[in-house]
C-alpha cells in the first residue's frame, strides 16, 4: 500500500541479555520506535494529534516472527510500511535487517502490528484524522 520507512538503530548494551543477543521485546521496540519517527517523518507529532485532535494510538495485535538473532553493535535498519487501512486503523509491516558495510543486509525479524487509532478521552475508536490519511497518501502513488 505505501513505500517503506526506514529507520535504523544500533544495538546497544542494554539492548541484549548476558550472551550479547537482543532481548526478543527489543524488536517490538524498535517497531515501535519506527513508526514514531515513521509518522514524525510525515509531519505528524503524536503529542500534538493528542492536544489538539483528541486522537492516540494503540496497539490492538502484534505478530512477529524471528528469523535471525541481532546481536551487540549490529546496525539495524527498521522498516514501517502500511500494508492496510481501515476507517479506525492501520496494518503496519515491520521488517528488522541487519545491515553490512560489505555483504548484502539479513532479514532478521519481521511482523505486523495493528494500530487502533483513538479517542485519548474515552478509550473508543474514531476515524484517523484526515490529516494523517492525507499525509500518507501524498506520496503513494497507488492511492
Amino acid at each position: 500500500m505505501s513505500p517503506a520507512f526506514v529507520w535504523p538503530v544500533r544495538a546497544y548494551y542494554e539492548d541484549t541479555d548476558a550472551g550479547g543477543v537482543v532481548f526478543y521485546a527489543n524488536y517490538l521496540k524498535y517497531m515501535e520506535r519506527a513508526r514514531t519517527e515513521w509518522l514524525r517523518h510525515l509531519g505528524i507529532s503524536q503529542e500534538r494529534l493528542r492536544q489538539e485532535q483528541g486522537v492516540i494510538f494503540a496497539v490492538r495485535a502484534a505478530s512477529l516472527e524471528y528469523l535471525r538473532p541481532a546481536v551487540l553493535d549490529d546496525l539495524l535498519h527498521v522498516t514501517a510500511r502500511v500494508t492496510d487501512r481501515r476507517r479506525a486503523s492501520l496494518v503496519i509491516r515491520h521488517e528488522i535487517w541487519r545491515r553490512y558495510e560489505t555483504k548484502t543486509p539479513e532479514l532478521l525479524n519481521h511482523g505486523e502490528v495493528k494500530i487502533a487509532c483513538l479517542d485519548a478521552g474515552k478509550f473508543a475508536p474514531r476515524p484517523l484524522p484526515d490529516l494523517i490519511v492525507d499525509a500518507m497518501t501524498a506520496g503513494d502513488p497507488e492511492q
